[in-house]
């Protein structure tokens, strides 16, 4: 599990900006909201409010990039444009065989390469005075390099620095660094992203394709999400009828799946009131959203995986929305976590739903984007948590920045525009 996230100088985060999963045990209400791990009491879910275009899926894209880093996969990182400095930092906290552990790395951009990196396991003593155990670091702009590896130390130092340790150094002979190695591959393992605009269905597909436990999971998962549908399934079977582009029938999105596998995506059938029919070409976008989301979540939940997905709420009814995060808010998940982006204000619920430092706010200013959480709104602020209308202080501006749109007004500078230019045509004869 994510326990916190730092972010300095990464895409639209200036300074130094803090997400974190901490729960705040001072506070007893919704106690399955929390999972209790050995290395601390963890929040199960996080939800990130905030207008468009502020810095919230710039948050999924700093873990993301954390993802691809260790996995060693393509990522998309830049530096703040406005800032003017080319170094991006970023540390992430995690839970790993019931200890909390920090990797953390400063990446210049300009060069491509890791100017530091530290490893650390941290520990907590009885007062909860946090302290690190470091099992290795290397500062190229200090010249400060350890390693729990005495051994490992000189190679460090020799090292390039163009990739991260655990992919720049054979581990095999270094305990302490092969034992880092595998502690950042199964949290990195565990990482699954969804962009709710752009969610492949594919996932589902090949789930239903196996007839497992997993699939009977899927397949109920997707029926309670729709009052009307009965089933669904892949069918084996089914003849496949693929549309001319000049064809009446023919739909848009036709084009986008042709350079995926179609054919597939066809054979995905729905059942409604014992009449089997094409999913692709009769369910709802909303539909298609849950069973493309289906296996991802299901999948999170079986596997105690973190799932981030952007813009949960992207064409589904508000009470889906809310079904998934109560889902991973129950008792019964013991180690998935959810964190999401999402506009939908009905969410608000700090009576039933969130406890209040699981719920964040992004609001962006001439110094960048901040993010922070409900939680620093105090009874002394108006904000009593359960008792509070979140919902109406958070429309009226008073957690966050919101945008002021005034679209009439456009259309009555439009018509003054049209007024003045009649009148000067007027004056001209």
């Amino acid at each position: 599990m994510i326990t916190r996230v730092e972010m300095d100088n990464a895409f639209i985060y200036q300074n130094n900006a803090i997400f974190s999963m901490n729960a705040d045990m001072r506070t007893k209400v919704l106690a399955d909201n929390v999972a209790q791990t050995g290395a601390g009491n963890i929040l199960k879910t996080a939800c990130i409010f905030g207008a468009n275009n502020v810095g919230k899926t710039c948050l999924i894209k700093c873990v993301r990039a954390i993802w691809g880093i260790i996995m060693r996969r393509p990522f998309q990182m830049s530096a703040n444009m406005f800032s003017g400095n080319k170094k991006v930092s970023l540390a992430v906290n995690f839970i790993e065989q019931e200890k909390e552990w920090r990797f953390a790395f400063k990446l210049d951009m300009e060069s491509r390469t890791y100017v530091y990196e530290e490893f650390s396991q941290i520990k907590r003593d009885s007062y909860g005075n946090e302290s690190l155990d470091t099992y290795y670091r290397r500062d190229y702009e200090k010249a400060d390099f350890f390693c729990k590896d005495k051994l490992a130390i000189p190679i460090l130092v020799a090292l390039s620095n163009s990739d991260i340790i655990m992919h720049a150094v054979n581990p095999e002979h270094f305990p302490a660094l092969k034992k880092t190695a595998k502690l950042l591959s199964a949290f990195a393992s565990r990482i699954v992203i969804v962009d709710m605009n752009n969610i492949p269905v594919e996932k589902t597909i090949l789930t239903l394709k196996t007839h497992s436990r997993l699939e009977g999971k899927v397949r109920e998962f997707i029926r309670l999400a729709d009052l009307d549908l009965d089933d669904i399934f892949y069918s084996d079977t089914m003849r496949i009828k693929v549309v001319p582009q000049n064809s009446p029938e023919y739909l848009p999105e036709e084009a986008i799946l042709q350079a995926q596998n179609l054919e597939d995506q066809l054979r995905l059938t729905s059942v409604y009131k014992g009449r089997k029919v094409q999913s692709f070409r009769f369910d709802s976008t909303g539909t298609k959203k849950i069973v493309a989301l289906a296996s991802f979540v299901v999948e999170a939940m079986e596997r105690n995986q973190i799932l981030l997905i952007d813009e949960l709420d992207s064409s589904l009814h508000f009470r889906l929305t809310r079904a998934i995060v109560e889902l991973f808010n129950s008792g019964h998940n013991k180690g998935a976590q959810l964190i999401f982006t999402l506009h939908d204000v009905s969410l608000l619920d700090c009576k039933t739903l969130f406890r209040k430092e699981q719920i964040w706010f992004v609001e962006k200013d001439e110094e960048g984007a901040k993010i922070f959480p409900l939680s620093v709104f105090t009874a002394s602020k108006g904000v009593r948590g359960d008792t509070s209308d979140i919902v109406e202080k958070y429309r009226h501006g008073l957690l966050c920045a919101l945008p002021n749109p005034n679209f009439m007004k456009y259309l009555l500078e439009s018509e003054d525009s049209e007024d003045d230019a009649k009148k000067g045509e007027g004056g001209k004869t």
